[in-house]
């Protein structure tokens, strides 16, 4: 039987893991929360500036140039706030989804371009995708943009006109976007993980969650395919309380649900490409169910709902790659005594040859990894010092065959 129709959810919300997280591993947890939040700012700053200057410098616009071109979109559709916010807001967020989902899922469909395939999670899986399946999400998405989208926006305006927020022509200043950005992230973070665990309680999955988890090894689109109670709830709620807490400008809240959905799209691609942020912690909640419940791993790892995720290999893959090595070769599953590649072979920390020559010590230090193909070694310690010791002995890393 599948393990999609083995668990059938949590028995409760209670903790897991008695004992405190180890400060070692929060402050490994906290560095990555903080390092996702500061690498968007700064890309999201980059990109600002940017862009500002050539769209001003090629096409001569004078002044603020973000206000000019808000002021252009408030003379086409009016600043009845009602319609900013409701429909625009949906149509924002229906245009980034499936522009960018449709991206990735071609990639599932064609199986082209063929390279990338070296970057999926779980080889193997969705080559190609089941048409009726792919079908179903597209039906799925399509109603919940729509028919639930335009209805939860609506309440959203209502809340936020008996809260108070800005419904000023003028844009709000840069510094402060950037700080309300923040707030949105730690808000969702907190909204999403105990929604979401509300969802997987025994009680709940049957009827609503597991139609999301139909998708163990999940493609882009299927990012709010999801029963539409669970979209109100889950999904659209937990992005909300940022703009609401605060009273954000409209154009805050379209750049900041498009941020969300680039976020939740790429956490459900089944891609761990290079230079974005990885999405294996969502991944291995698809593959086990009950693991990794939030967004940046801070409450998983307070409440100990990322234990065996960080047990896994996966875990060692959870990070952003800052080169085209795949994260697969990088971190492979297992290590093969003497594997050899291009006529070279390495030689791992359980070999014979290894333990003759070395300490046990001497051979932790030249423990080694072959990237793809490449001729030369990744050492999980200390690349110069491996070297060294390997002079020391006067046995090179890899040995001939001969």
């Amino acid at each position: 039987m599948a393990d999609s129709e083995t668990y059938q959810g949590d028995q409760g919300m209670v903790q897991r893991r008695p004992a405190s997280p180890a400060p070692a591993d929060l402050w490994s947890t906290l560095k990555k929360a903080l390092f996702i939040i500061g690498s968007t700012t700064i890309v999201f700053v980059a990109l600002r500036n940017s862009l500002t200057y050539h769209l001003q410098h090629f096409w001569g616009a004078s002044g603020d140039f973000w206000q000019h071109q808000w002021d252009k979109i408030l003379r086409t559709v009016g600043d009845d706030p009602f319609t900013l916010l409701v429909f625009g807001t949906t149509l924002v967020s229906y245009v980034v989804y499936w522009i960018v989902g449709l991206m990735y899922t071609a990639m599932d469909v064609t199986g082209r371009p063929a390279m990338l395939k070296q970057y999926k999670i779980q080889p193997g899986t969705n080559e190609p995708v089941e048409s009726w399946k792919l079908a179903k999400c597209i039906f799925w998405v399509n109603f919940n943009q729509i028919f639930v989208g335009i209805p939860f926006s609506t309440a959203c305006f209502y809340l936020l006109r008996l809260r108070g927020w800005d419904e000023s022509p003028q844009l709000p200043t840069f510094q402060w976007v950037i700080f309300e950005l923040v707030v949105c992230i730690m808000m969702e973070e907190i909204g999403f993980y105990y929604s979401h665990r509300l969802f997987h309680h025994r009680m709940l999955y049957k009827h609503f969650h597991k139609m999301h988890h139909e998708w163990q090894s999940p493609i882009s689109i299927t990012a709010i395919y999801a029963h539409p109670l669970e979209h109100a709830f889950s999904n659209m709620m937990p992005a909300f309380l940022g703009p609401l807490v605060l009273g954000s400008h409209v154009a805050t809240i379209w750049l900041w649900v498009s941020l969300a959905l680039l976020s939740t799209l790429n956490a459900h691609s089944g891609y761990h490409l290079p230079f974005f942020p990885s999405p294996e912690a969502h991944d291995f909640h698809h593959l086990k169910f009950n693991q990794c419940y939030g967004v940046l791993g801070v409450l998983d790892l307070l409440h100990g709902t990322d234990d065996k995720f960080r047990a896994s290999k996966c875990f060692s893959r959870h990070l952003m790659m800052l080169s085209l090595v795949p994260p697969r070769d990088a971190y492979p599953d297992h290590l093969p005594k003497g594997k050899v590649i291009c006529g070279k072979q390495c030689y791992d920390q359980t070999s014979e040859d290894s333990h003759k020559s070395f300490s046990t010590e001497d051979t932790k230090l030249l423990k080694c990894r072959l990237l793809s193909e490449r001729k030369f070694s990744y050492c999980t310690a200390r690349p110069l010092h491996c070297r060294m010791m390997a002079l020391k002995y006067e046995k090179p890393i890899f040995g001939s065959m001969t």
